[in-house]
């Protein structure tokens, strides 16, 4: 019999039957489709070899007036600005003690202290940093007290517990001599309170962070007892943050980078700035500064309590005018559909805003109303916060139902892995589902958190230009789209530490070989599947390249089975590479699956510096009786 050429449809589709999706791919991980063809994608490598401190939840980039690049990093934690090759903390100060307000006891055999500080308002995990101590008298000496400290226990409304460690962090045990109380002039200036690594929902046991209030008693929802996720913008050639439901806070570039971001509220001229937000947005063109769910103005005061479906603008060209008058831009809106915003993203011409049950544009108008906001569609919610994207074409989000798009109308994209994602999705988890471009390849996609895990472990990509989907594994929590910087960027874990990685800009994983790359084909049959099919030989058509192209290996597979009901048996594995003219082997049966993927257990030298395309691969197959 002739040669038998595997041509398969671009994208991975689960909604048919491996039989059903005969000329069809029904499962991968790190490939994408480029040009109707499957390929191994890009690589990542650390940006800076620098870690940081709780998991990154935001990256946003920007250029000042000398055309120096700037990263921001939000994490559960802190705030970051990298400038060159260094994060820079510049998390806010919630508050700065008085002299000797603040005092140290020990207990001689134990490495925590205990710290107390009339109404200190920290939570577990909160960031404080002394200065002004002298040593309690043994161990504990003033090197060892004047640093940044993490809260780990909260005691009570004036008392907490640090470990006390020496500069390089490690622990330093108390001996019978630190019986001192540290104050000298001692200052203590406490970071913004810190949010959770896991979303909660509502308010009630278990809402707030461990140890605070008393066994069933309810939480009011505010920054310190949610997941933190952050929106930033930039304003010129500074910076406006906003922890989620916290307050506004700005960075100034002029002050440079050891300088913190500070609340908009204590800026010189601040009058009546929102004191919370939900998300802050920098409007197009008319640069006004966007507050969505801000609390409200009553009488001549902003109230201090989020008004989920209020927004907030500055007056043009202002961080620190926000009372409307007959002669500014200043002024609000109010929302009429959902119970709260979920979230807002800046489009051309218009600010997408999603409630949990509708979207709607706000657009600027001009005097006297500024901006207009229109319904555009409801029961099309956004999954999370992060959950659209802005892309060439369109904008794309994801919903608790599926997939949508919108270019002047809201639109649901058909998908191919659409039940495959939602059968098998931590709901619990959903706001921390994240959406991303990649320019480069033409795609968009979501990071989300698999039923399996509390953190996203999967992705789910789509091709806009060729309508392809696919599917995989891998563990983002943010993601930064190539403009500014010349490749994406993204957060992620090495072990146990927090980085942020460069994407496409080498073909390996950290400089290990990406494994576990494969994909893999529906079931093939001949004719009707009534006869049995004999496979003597695969003739490979693939591409190699990258730096390591003449090297570089991976491994080719037949698996067959006689009724769609059986398991897969593996029959034939072959290894390939750029000069493998032809792989003789041996499989019999009704069905086949064609399988190409990475060889893992292969030597290094042949497992990294190169990406691989398939192309037209041949079998030579042919009937072989009926039974």
């Amino acid at each position: 019999m002739a040669l038998t050429k595997l041509i398969f449809q671009p994208g991975i589709n689960k909604e048919m039957t491996d039989l059903m999706d005969k000329g069809g791919w029904v499962d991968a991980n790190l490939v994408r489709f480029r040009k109707g063809l499957p390929e191994k994608i890009g690589g990542w490598e650390k940006t800076v070899n620098e870690n940081y401190e709780g998991t990154g939840r935001a990256l946003t980039a920007w250029v000042d007036l000398n055309s120096t690049k700037y990263l921001g990093l939000g994490t559960t934690w802190k705030y970051y600005i990298k400038g060159g090759d260094l994060l820079n903390d510049v998390t806010p100060i919630r508050v700065q003690t008085s002299a000797n307000e603040i005092s140290f006891a020990a207990t001689n055999g134990s490495s925590t202290l205990v710290i107390t500080d009339s109404a200190h308002g920290a939570v577990a995990n909160d960031f404080v940093t002394y200065s002004g101590c002298v040593s309690l008298g043994g161990t504990i000496t003033a090197t060892i007290l004047n640093q940044e400290y993490q809260v780990n226990r909260v005691t009570s409304v004036n008392t907490y517990e640090i470990t006390a460690k020496d500069t390089s962090g490690v622990a330093v045990v108390a001996n019978g001599s630190d019986s001192g109380n540290g104050q000298g002039t001692v200052i203590g200036k406490y970071q913004i309170n810190v949010g959770l690594d896991v979303y909660v929902e509502s308010t009630g046991w278990g809402a707030g962070p461990w140890s605070a209030g008393t066994f069933g008693s309810a939480t009011t929802l505010s920054e310190t007892d949610q997941l933190r996720l952050w929106s930033h913008d930039a304003f010129g050639e500074d910076l406006i943050i906003n922890p989620r439901y916290g307050g506004i806070y700005y960075w100034d570039q002029t002050n440079g980078l050891t300088t913190r971001a500070v609340n908009i509220t204590s800026l010189a001229a601040a009058n009546l700035a929102p004191t919370k937000g939900i998300q802050t947005i920098v409007s197009d063109i008319d640069r006004h500064v966007i507050v969505l769910g801000a609390d409200p103005i009553v009488g001549s005061a902003r109230t201090g309590a989020i008004d989920p479906l209020l927004i907030a603008f500055s007056d043009q060209e202002s961080v620190t005018e926000w009372e409307p008058t007959s002669t500014n831009t200043a002024g609000s809106l109010r929302l009429s559909s959902g119970s709260q915003i979920v979230g807002g993203l800046r489009s051309r011409q218009e600010t997408l805003i999603w409630t949990d049950t509708a979207l709607y544009s706000m657009q600027f108008v001009g005097a006297p109303f500024t901006f207009g906001v229109n319904l555009i569609n409801e029961n099309v919610g956004l999954i999370s916060p992060n959950g659209a994207v802005n892309a060439p074409d369109s904008i794309y989000w994801m919903a608790r139902d599926g997939f949508y798009t919108y270019s002047g109308a809201v639109k649901r994209l058909v998908c191919s892995v659409l039940n495959y994602v939602l059968d098998d999705f931590n709901e619990s988890q959903s706001f921390k589902v994240v959406a991303f471009t990649n320019r480069e390849f033409n795609e968009v996609g979501w990071f989300y958190p698999s039923s399996s895990s509390t953190e996203n472990d999967r992705y789910i990509t789509y091709n806009y230009l060729e309508q392809a989907w696919s599917i995989g594994e891998l563990s983002r929590t943010a993601w930064l789209d190539d403009g500014i910087f010349a490749k994406p960027r993204a957060t992620g874990k090495d072990n146990s530490l927090n980085y942020i990685y460069t994407h496409e800009s080498t073909d390996d994983a950290d400089g290990s070989p990406m494994d576990n790359v494969f994909i893999e084909s529906g079931d093939i049959d001949i004719d009707q599947g009534d006869q049995f099919g004999f496979v003597r030989r695969i003739i490979p058509d693939v591409n190699f390249f990258g730096t390591n192209s003449s090297s570089g290996q991976i491994n080719f597979l037949l698996k067959t089975r006689n009724f769609p009901g059986d398991s897969l048996t593996t029959r034939a594995t072959t290894d390939v590479t750029s000069s493998t003219q032809q792989n003789h082997v041996r499989a019999r049966s009704r069905q086949m699956v064609f399988r190409a993927q990475s060889d893992d257990d292969a030597a290094t030298s042949v497992r990294t510096g190169f990406k691989w395309r398939l192309g037209a691969n041949r079998v030579d197959i042919r009937p072989d009786g009926e039974r």
